[in-house]
């Protein structure tokens, strides 16, 4: 293993030194046992250490391919989405739709189509991830000494990201901290479903009402944790789904919205501020709703 590998998560680094074997046999050889550190064996949350000597099974690797090249209207429109840009890292406000990466049937994703218009650049990373059908923010590092420091940030609280989001119902009262445990599970086509659970990791998420409508309110969700689908259940948790959330929503008011013309998960990820530990540089990036949220706003407010 590399020093530069240290900090990284198992899973991840295996993901980096396996090219073409596929994502659910890295995680079934993670909970088999086949992946051993140091000869013990590890979860995939387990962070690389320095000295740890990492053992591989023997696996088939795929024939290598060219990487699948997004086409010229993803570049671009990837290209006119980095709101930030400095020698460490770039912030891109990602399009609802587009996946963070390749995989799971995806020939690419946001970091596919970065390195697709960088060629020259010798390290891309993503800094955190958002779900495919989640717009806004995300942080890309540029070098591993950034990624690593941003990793850190996020174990230790040290950003503060929030999120619009439309929910059901009408807000009562002001401010909410929604404090409920997450447990995240994988079924067996390899889909992940999180729900509140006595043994789920802790989780808190801060709602802030923006704006009531008729049967709909728009909030703001501030992550004080950044767990896996963390705004979407939290919300569905307190009784306000998301708007367009069609795997913790409410059909009935899904199809609601759909009549005023949403055709997406209502969750942009809207600001983001964080320091970096080594050099103190401050970073404060927002990204405001796109054309397409801000129709469904304009309509709920002519109601």
């Amino acid at each position: 293993m590399a020093a530069g590998d240290e900090g990284q998560r198992i899973d991840n680094y295996l993901m980096t030194q396996l090219k073409g074997v596929p994502k659910s046999r890295i995680y079934r050889i993670l909970r088999t046992g086949e992946v051993r550190v140091n000869s013990g064996r590890i979860k995939p949350t387990y962070r690389i250490k320095a000295g740890d000597a990492v053992r591989i099974p023997p696996l088939r690797m795929a024939e290598a391919e060219a990487p699948a090249r997004p086409g010229d209207r993803v570049l671009e429109r990837v290209n006119d989405s980095i709101i930030y840009e400095d020698k460490g890292l770039l912030v891109v406000n990602k399009p609802s739709g587009l996946a963070v990466h390749g995989g799971s049937g995806l020939s690419y994703g946001l970091i596919e189509a970065l390195r697709a218009l960088r060629p020259e650049a010798p390290f891309l990373e993503l800094g955190h991830r958002l779900d495919r059908d989640t717009s806004g923010c995300i942080v890309i590092a540029k070098k591993r000494s950034v990624l690593r420091a941003f990793h850190e940030l996020l174990r230790e609280g040290g950003s503060d990201k929030r999120y619009l989001a439309l929910l059901k119902g009408r807000w009562q009262g002001g401010e909410r901290r929604v404090e409920a445990r997450l447990l995240k599970n994988v079924t067996q086509s390899g889909e992940r479903m999180v729900k509140v659970a006595a043994d789920g990791k802790e989780a808190l998420t801060i709602f802030r009402p923006v704006a009531i409508y008729k049967d709909a309110t728009l909030v703001e969700a501030e992550l004080i944790t950044g767990r896996t689908h963390q705004v979407r259940v939290h919300a569905a948790h307190i009784g306000h789904p998301i708007a367009g959330d069609d795997k913790y929503g409410d059909e009935a008011f899904n199809r609601r919205m759909a009549e005023v013309g949403l055709k997406r998960l209502f969750l942009h990820a809207s600001a983001l501020n964080f320091t970096l530990p080594e050099s103190g540089q401050e970073i404060s990036v927002s990204a405001p709703l796109g054309d397409e949220l801000r129709a469904v706003i304009d309509r709920l407010e002519a109601e």
